[in-house]
């Protein structure tokens, strides 16, 4: 294996840790985290909106002719499976909350995967572009695996189920998308990344504002405008500090 494998790997692996600390410490605080997830959720719509908007989408068109085309899909594709989930897998009175917690599941996984990709990717044009693109890319890790959980508790999961499930997307697919990346990084080109990024834009795009927003809106509180802010605030300058 030469440098860049390693590199990238260990980048993905960082990642995965700050995604897991940020589960151990919001495991410690439960209660609390409960009491708020309100507040979470739109924290972190206004995380995954701002960066979609910001950075992903216009770097997925800048690469990819077709990331138009693609975005789309990944919205519609997020669509139809809250739709399947709603209508086959939560059909159950006892279960129909369960779409709260999957729907997110399925967005920040498939967008972990993808961070992954773009550490080999990154990583192999040089080491500055890889460690640039790494640094953006590990701060917002904390925030999506603590709001992953508590999404899941609210969708009625138990701690420990919500815990592996979180832990399983939010974290072990980063890694899993470097070494998957990793045999193919030669022949992947910005078309095909370009189109990937897009379709995980797309993802993100309708889990903040689609799916997140409206759950918030339903259990409104004081300073859910503020969390908002803040989460818009706090994507803008990790943006800001990829530039």
């Amino acid at each position: 294996m030469d440098s860049h494998f390693w590199t990238s790997f260990i980048a993905s692996l960082l990642a995965a840790s700050v995604t897991t600390a940020g589960l151990i410490v919001i495991r410690q605080f439960e209660s609390w985290a409960r009491a708020n997830t309100v507040y979470f959720a739109c924290f972190a719509a206004g995380v995954l909106i701002s960066v979609s908007f910001l950075h992903v989408i216009p770097e997925a068109f800048r690469m990819s002719a077709t990331a138009p085309v693609f975005l789309l899909s990944g919205y519609v594709l997020m669509h139809v499976m809250n739709r399947f989930l709603t209508a086959f897998v939560c059909d159950k009175p006892e279960m129909e909350d369960y779409a709260v917690g999957l729907v997110p599941l399925l967005g920040i996984a498939l967008h972990s995967f993808i961070d992954g990709v773009i550490y080999s990717v990154t990583f192999k044009i040089s080491l500055f572009t890889g460690a640039l693109s790494a640094f953006g890319m590990v701060l917002h890790e904390f925030p999506e695996g603590v709001v992953t959980y508590l999404l899941l508790l609210k969708g009625g999961f138990s701690k420990r189920v919500a815990m592996r499930l979180a832990f399983l997307a939010a974290a072990v697919t980063t890694p899993l998308g470097a070494l998957t990346a990793f045999p193919m990084v030669s022949r992947i080109g910005p078309d095909v990344l370009g189109s990937a990024l897009a379709l995980s834009a797309g993802a993100l795009v309708y889990v903040g504002a689609t799916h997140l927003l409206p759950q918030a809106e339903k259990e409104a509180k004081r300073y859910s405008l503020v969390a908002l802010g803040a989460g818009l605030l706090i994507a803008g300058l990790i943006t800001a500090s990829k530039g």
